[in-house]
């Protein structure tokens, strides 16, 4: 922290203690930037508080002196929702020091743990006593479970586990008002009137500030059986997707789509993966969970073998070992990053029916394709629970920069047939500040009368997350 007069500073400076308040924005200027390179802002100061009491006190001294807050976790997500505006008089708190474990119980199967910790910390907590927590994201080495909470994350097994609010009993936070909300209840039943804990989540920190969190927890799986499936099309992954609920329930654990371009950026940006070599044009990554006694990679190769006979599947590689298993699922993992590497794109992050999943496609690429020759579209994803990353680029920097420029029209063409499907604009990465305008299009005047309600009742000064959201 570098001297300065400013009597707020010197406040919190005493709260979190001077070398845990950088005052000086070259010290956090990685903080100030967003995952994508899309969203810049200022801030005042950068503090880490190191309590959840440090937090609270925090919140009251910001309160007091009317100081906007901008809550970040690990700075992961992909709307802009953890990064201060540009007017530089926001406090940017930031919670990584707010990382231990505060219990595992594998009896009662939960897990308690502050809101700094990441998600790989958790996995691994749960792990070290026999246990899974199953949310499981391409960034979860430096996601934080805060930030989790604050977006709902959903990732790869919400087919079988839910998103984070159904993974969660419950939460501690700061309210806005500066008071400690202590629920970390461990009782699966607790019916006690409104629930504050499922307003905090995916209230993406507008709410107050998350400091720690009771999650659920399962059994370790004794066998996983992944494949990596070629399909001529989207409509045909639907199919064998139908077919292998029907067959396996909740054996089967995750279920994503991948698009050919998906897989031409992977192998253009990772040549070192060894990705499989599938003649199909889509990809289909399914993986089952369950118990020898069930005798699940028979039954698992005895279904795959009978869908290849019934042409609901083209071809497939079954990962013969763990090893492989984990290439499998780095190739998933990695499409974002190739696509990052590719060059920035359009970002849509969909939710749909899952039976309307192809017509989707069907409808908006003709569009799109007239609007923009040329367009690129990666079409990737959690098929299974019906959530689509669909994305847009054009092949070389210029044109693709004047798609940028475009970018309220591309998404006007995406986001009217999704409504018109039935779906919803934002599926697990939130609205942060990308989405905000797009809510009063797609959004009833009900809800959105409802929501600046809640808002203005808890937050009455605007004071959290200023800007992202509402």
């Amino acid at each position: 922290m570098r001297k300065n007069d400013s009597p707020i500073l010197e406040k919190i400076a005493a709260i979190v203690g001077a070398r845990h308040l950088l005052t000086d924005p070259a010290d956090f200027a990685s903080s100030l930037i967003d995952w994508r390179g899309r969203y810049t802002g200022k801030a005042l100061a950068l503090a880490r508080p190191g309590s959840a009491e440090e937090a609270r006190a925090i919140v009251r001294a910001c309160l007091a002196a009317g100081l906007p807050m901008q809550l970040q976790g690990g700075n992961t997500g992909l709307v802009g929702g953890a990064t201060p505006d540009a007017d530089g008089k926001t406090l940017l708190v930031q919670m990584s020091r707010l990382n231990r474990v505060r219990e595992v119980d594998a009896t009662g199967n939960t897990l308690t743990l502050e809101a700094g910790c990441t998600l790989a910390q958790a996995q691994a907590a749960a792990s070290a006593e026999g246990r899974l927590f199953p949310l499981s994201l391409a960034s979860e080495g430096s996601c934080q479970i805060g930030g989790n909470l604050a977006t709902n994350a959903g990732g790869v097994q919400v087919l079988r586990y839910g998103a984070m609010r159904d993974l969660t009993l419950g939460v501690e936070a700061v309210l806005p008002n500066g008071e400690l909300y202590a629920g970390l209840t461990a009782l699966r039943k607790n019916n006690v009137g409104y629930d504050l804990r499922h307003l905090l989540i995916g209230a993406e920190g507008t709410l107050g500030l998350i400091t720690a969190a009771t999650l659920k927890l399962y059994s370790l799986p004794e066998a996983q059986v992944t494949f990596c499936l070629g399909v001529a099309s989207p409509a045909a992954a639907i199919r064998l997707l139908n077919r292998t609920q029907t067959a396996f329930d909740a054996q089967l654990t995750a279920f994503e789509l991948i698009c050919p371009l998906s897989l031409e950026l992977l192998r253009r940006h990772f040549s070192e993966l060894a990705l499989p070599t599938l003649s199909a044009p889509w990809h289909v990554l399914c993986e089952f969970s369950g118990s020898h006694a069930d005798r699940l990679p028979e039954k698992a190769e005895n279904f795959i073998g009978r869908a290849l006979e019934k042409n609901l599947a083209q071809d497939a590689l079954l990962a013969q070992n763990e090893a492989q298993r984990k290439a499998f699922w780095r190739m998933r993992e990695n499409i974002s990053e190739a696509q990052k590497r590719e060059g920035v794109s359009i970002k849509h992050d969909i939710a749909l029916p899952i039976s309307r999943i192809d017509e989707f496609l069907d409808r908006v690429v003709p569009p799109l394709a007239a609007a923009f020759p040329g367009i690129r579209h990666t079409a990737f994803g959690h098929l299974g629970d019906g959530n689509l990353h669909f994305n847009l680029s054009m092949p070389e920097a210029k044109a693709n920069a004047r798609l940028l420029a475009q970018e309220a029209k591309a998404n006007r063409i995406v986001y009217d047939r999704v409504d018109a499907l039935g779906g919803s604009i934002s599926a697990e990465h939130g609205i942060g500040r990308l989405k905000r305008e797009l809510l009063l299009r797609y959004q009833s005047p009900a809800r959105l009368s409802a929501l600046r309600a809640i808002k203005q009742a808890l937050d009455p000064g605007g004071l959290m997350n200023p800007g992202v959201l509402l």
